[in-house]
């Protein structure tokens, strides 16, 4: 989302998190769409590109880890992600964490606008808000598909929603430190692609590899499914990217078209470069590299040129095979559907970039911008999601468990914790 250094700083000042709405139709039209769009990318677009990624017996669960961690953080949200992160904590503690003026949604008000989005209606602004919310933690269950217990899963999110997730979109989007200091995060490279990006690692390391890792064949078992959810999720961040000038002018046309720059050269470097190593391009690195283009670019969409755009996603492809495929490789870690090593690491790539290719001539608000600026923005978020997971895994660890049996492994989840599977 949109936030200017100088808007950060003014947000610990304001009155209310609310502001008087002057309504803009086309920007109220534009958002209405865009939170569906966003929505999409999760129900079904991430669903399915997860689901088509595990082996057979695993499709079901993991389709529908995707669908219950969209239920929960909505019901968060409600409760008390969306006043943590985005309305007036006390001045001590409004460098770090929002307040409680919008628990349960009970002071929203129909003739009223965020204090950050103050051409749509505040109602609507809760919901593209909740969209980011829901797809972020899902994205963390790629790391550890196959082998977590589902009543660990519901536990770990409720917790890393509140306590990982809506801080850091405070510090960045809410008024907090790290946007008042001049980091720049245009729609999510942080907020949502590092966070969980690194809370997925610290979940792959803890939980250990899946059963025959590295001697069993997991390969994905529908790679037509994947097709269809990458397509989905091309589609829908249009709305994440585009979406977040929260207005229907420049900015958002700017990234609507370096949205669609950026991804298809990162496919074009991943492919390249696994046609070297592999001797064959696939149709998963190209859907892989798609995605590693989203992911970097979505921190820079409304801050650079389309040249800057497309070099972010040049670069983007074989940086994150690198991450993907290499790294894994190299430290032996089961990160199962990459969720590291693409978002974590195509969102690190794709905010450093932006410091280097961010241009006032494009947007006004990148003024200042610089690399240190952002390698400490990305400090602070890698810092508190790696220690947030862990301390949340620690305490799934000693009250719910954290993963299911060898046997049920082996056997799949599908039919061991949902007895439900697809048949021939």
């Amino acid at each position: 989302m949109l936030l200017t250094a100088a808007a950060a700083n003014a947000a610990p000042h304001l009155a209310s998190y609310q502001a008087p709405l002057a309504l803009d139709g086309g920007a109220t039209a534009w958002m209405l769409t865009s939170t569906a769009l966003v929505l999409f990318m999760t129900l079904p677009g991430l669903a399915l590109f997860y689901g088509g990624m595990v082996r057979r017996k695993n499709v079901v669960s993991t389709i529908t880890q995707t669908v219950a961690v969209a239920a929960v953080v909505t019901i968060l949200w409600f409760v008390c992600g969306y006043s943590l992160a985005f309305t007036n904590g006390s001045p001590a503690l409004q460098p770090y964490i929002g307040g409680f003026d919008a628990l349960f949604l009970d002071s929203l008000k129909s003739n009223a606008a965020s204090g950050f989005a103050k051409t749509i209606p505040e109602a609507l602004y809760v919901a593209y808000q909740l969209t980011f919310a829901m797809i972020t933690p899902a994205l963390i269950c790629g790391a550890f598909a196959e082998r977590m217990k589902f009543s660990a899963l519901l536990l770990f999110m409720s917790l890393w929603t509140v306590f990982v997730y809506a801080p850091v979109a405070h510090w960045v989007w809410g008024g907090g430190f790290l946007g008042a200091a001049g980091v720049i995060d245009f729609a999510g490279g942080s907020v949502v692609h590092v966070n969980a990006g690194v809370s997925g690692l610290v979940c792959a390391l803890v939980l250990g590899p899946r059963h025959g890792f590295g001697r069993d064949n997991m390969a994905p078992h529908n790679l037509v499914l994947t097709m269809v959810g990458a397509s989905m999720l091309f589609v829908g961040w249009i709305g994440f990217n585009a979406g977040s000038a929260l207005a229907a002018d420049q900015i958002a046309s700017i990234a609507l078209l370096n949205t669609v720059l950026a991804p298809m050269g990162g496919a074009l470097t991943w492919m390249i470069v696994e046609w070297v190593e592999r001797k064959k391009p696939t149709l998963l690195g190209l859907l892989s590299g798609i995605v590693a283009g989203l992911v970097a670019i979505t921190p820079a969409a409304g801050y650079v040129d389309p040249k800057g755009a497309m070099i972010i996603g040049l670069i983007s492809g074989p940086v994150c095979y690198a991450g993907a495929v290499w790294l894994k490789r190299l430290l032996k870690y089961d990160d199962s559907l990459d969720a590291f090593g693409v978002h974590g690491i195509g969102g690190m790539a794709g905010a450093l970039l932006t410091g280097v290719f961010a241009s006032v001539a494009i947007n006004p608000a990148s003024a200042g911008a610089s690399v240190l600026k952002q390698a400490m923005g990305l400090a602070a978020t890698i810092a508190w999601s790696a220690i947030g997971a862990f301390l949340i895994l620690m305490l799934c660890r000693f009250t719910t468990g954290l993963r299911v049996t060898k046997d049920e492994e082996i056997e799949g989840l599908d039919w061991t914790l949902h007895g439900e599977a697809l048949h021939d």
